[in-house]
C-alpha cells in the first residue's frame, strides 16, 4: 500500500486545527500591497489583511507559489516511494497547478495533482476528504475515488458586497454579466463545474442574502443524509453566524468549519463577502456512486 501524504495550498483556508489533525502541508502564496509581500497565513493573518484592505489605498494582489516552493514542501513531508496528493485551486482561478507540475518533476516521489475547481473552504472540504481516506488507511485508488466524488459534490456559493475586487484582478469570469446591474443588487456568486466563478442569484437588499445562499444549497445537497459544511466571511462574522444559523436548522452537520476567508482569496472578494461550501459527509460520499 502506497504510504500517502497530503499537500494543499493556503487558497484552501485551512484552520490550524484541520491542519495539526491530519498533518496537512499547505504551501502559502503571495500576498501583495504595493511594495510589500507576504506570504499568505504566515506573514499576514485574516484579520490584519482585511484591516490593511479597508484602510489602505493599494489594492492586493496576489501570486502563486513558485515550484520551487513546492519542490521543497514536498521534500519536507515525503520520501520517494511515497505518493504526494497535492490538492488545490481551480486551474481556471490560478497558476498554481502550473507550478504544481513543474515542481512534480522536481523530485522523486509520486505527485498526484487534484484539481478542486473551487477556492477557500471548497478546496478545504475535498483537502479533509483525502485527509480522512489516509488516516482510514484507504488505498490511493479508493482515496482518489472518494476525492472526486467530493469535488463533484461540493457546493460553494458567496455572496459579496461589490464586485470591484474580482473586476480589478481578473478573476471575475462569467460574473461579468452582472455589471452594471449592481444598484441595490447583491450579487450571489458560486463555483461553477468549470472551476469558474460564475454568477448564481441577484437578490435586492441584503436582507435576501442568506435566504438565496440557504436555498441554493438545499437545491444541490440533499437535506435528508449529514453533511460537512464550511461557513466562511470576509469580515462579515454577523452574517455568518446567521447563515450557520440558518443551515443548522435544515441539515444534519457532521464536520463543521466556520471562520474567515483567508488573504488569498479575500483580496479577490474584498470584505464584507459571506459563503458556504457544502458536501455530503465523508461515510455518505462513501456509498454514493462515482
Amino acid at each position: 500500500m502506497n504510504h500517502i501524504k497530503i499537500v494543499a495550498d493556503s487558497t484552501a483556508d485551512l484552520s490550524e486545527e484541520q491542519i495539526e489533525k491530519y498533518s496537512i502541508k499547505v504551501v502559502p502564496l503571495t500576498v501583495i500591497f504595493g511594495s510589500e509581500s507576504f506570504a499568505d497565513g504566515v506573514d499576514l493573518s485574516a484579520e490584519e489583511f482585511y484591516q490593511k484592505l479597508t484602510s489602505g489605498q493599494d489594492l492586493p494582489k496576489t501570486t502563486q507559489p513558485s515550484p520551487e516552493a513546492f519542490r521543497q514542501a514536498y521534500e519536507e513531508v515525503a520520501g520517494k516511494d511515497d505518493v504526494i496528493l497535492s490538492i488545490h485551486i481551480s486551474g481556471k482561478l490560478s497558476g498554481t497547478l502550473n507550478s504544481v507540475e513543474v515542481a512534480s518533476g522536481m523530485v522523486e516521489s509520486k505527485i498526484v495533482p487534484v484539481d478542486t475547481k473551487t477556492a477557500s473552504q471548497g478546496i478545504g472540504r475535498s483537502v479533509l476528504v483525502a485527509a480522512e481516506a489516509v488516516r482510514r488507511e484507504m488505498s490511493l485508488e479508493n482515496t482518489l475515488t472518494v476525492v472526486n466524488k467530493s469535488i463533484d459534490r461540493t457546493f460553494s456559493i458567496f455572496a459579496v458586497d461589490t464586485l470591484e475586487f474580482l473586476q480589478r484582478n481578473g478573476r471575475i469570469g462569467k460574473a461579468a454579466s452582472l455589471l452594471g446591474s449592481l444598484l441595490q443588487i447583491r450579487p450571489i456568486l458560486y463555483a461553477d463545474p468549470d472551476g469558474m466563478v460564475a454568477p448564481y442569484d441577484k437578490v435586492r437588499g441584503r436582507s435576501q442574502v442568506i435566504p438565496s445562499l440557504v436555498n441554493a444549497a438545499l437545491k444541490h445537497v440533499n437535506p435528508d443524509q449529514p453533511v460537512d459544511l464550511s461557513v466562511v466571511h470576509t469580515g462579515a462574522e454577523d452574517n455568518a453566524h446567521e447563515l450557520l444559523e440558518a443551515l443548522q436548522s435544515k441539515y444534519d452537520i457532521s464536520d463543521l468549519h466556520i471562520g474567515m476567508v483567508g488573504p488569498a482569496i479575500g483580496a479577490h472578494i474584498g470584505p464584507g463577502a459571506v459563503g458556504l461550501m457544502i458536501q455530503p459527509s465523508f461515510d455518505t460520499l462513501l456509498n454514493l456512486s462515482p
